[in-house]
């Protein structure tokens, strides 16, 4: 096997909500697979410390403050990438937010939040980098998506419609887009440790996680770096409007 096709030497990668958890976990094994890796996201101080760690290791990495539920910043973030790089082969759309309230007591104000950074915001900053995309007639656009995409979780009733939204654009961005040589696919994460589900981890519903998860612990941003880098390289080719779901075996546990 050519495992050459498993590198992302000369491409150009955005990834958004780089600074913490995921994001930056993916945005590291994207550069430490040759990727030039742009760290999007709102704050600056923790998109540089990802910074700090890829020009440690000799990766290139640029940082755009970004905050994707606006359409300003997101047209700023396209194009200091174009004005830096020239090009975008690969789009991560990992930027999100969650509040968590029983669905009885949900302000509006919080579903609005929610819905516009992690659907709004992901779809409209996919559509403006797909553009380019369809001039090059190549592109890869993982969603980082969330078992809320095809499982009830409790008290997030406006991130599970948000990522069930990721789920279903994936499929129909995959059939839009296939002409062009755009793969579209999306990772559903299960239970990963990360300063937005630290809350869950130290609660009783923590507990109760970990004794499901067939693997026995909760998952590293780690676990999840490895799937982007092969849905952005050139073994992934033929794989696209697919949900992949890297869970440890919580779906298999029923």
């Amino acid at each position: 096997m050519n495992f050459e096709r498993f590198s992302l030497e000369g491409r150009v990668a955005i990834v958004t909500g780089a600074g913490t958890g995921i994001g930056q976990g993916i945005a590291t094994a994207m550069a430490e697979s040759g990727a030039r890796v742009v760290l999007a996201g709102r704050t600056r101080s923790r998109l540089e410390a990802t910074e700090d760690t890829i020009r440690g290791f000799g990766g290139e990495a640029l940082v755009v403050e970004s905050d994707i539920a606006k359409r300003e910043d997101r047209e700023a973030l396209v194009t200091s990438v174009l004005d830096t790089w020239k090009q975008i082969d690969i789009l991560v759309n990992n930027a999100g937010v969650n509040v968590r309230t029983p669905p009885e007591d949900y302000r509006e104000e919080d579903w609005d939040q929610v819905v516009d950074t992690n659907l709004k915001g992901t779809f409209f900053l996919t559509q403006r980098v797909a553009r380019h995309m369809i001039e090059r007639e190549y592109g890869k656009i993982i969603q980082i998506a969330s078992l809320a995409a095809i499982t009830g979780i409790p008290h997030i009733p406006a991130y599970t419609a948000a990522k069930g939204g990721v789920g279903s654009l994936t499929y129909q961005l995959a059939i839009d887009w296939a002409r062009y040589n755009i793969n579209v696919n999306s990772i559903c994460p299960g239970y990963i440790r990360t300063p937005l589900t630290r809350p869950v981890e130290e609660s009783e519903r923590g507990t109760y996680i970990l004794n499901r998860v067939p693997i026995g612990r909760w998952g590293e941003p780690e676990d999840i770096a490895g799937t982007a880098v092969f849905l952005a390289s050139p073994a992934s080719d033929f794989l696209t409007g697919q949900l992949i779901v890297v869970d440890g075996g919580w779906m298999a546990g029923g």
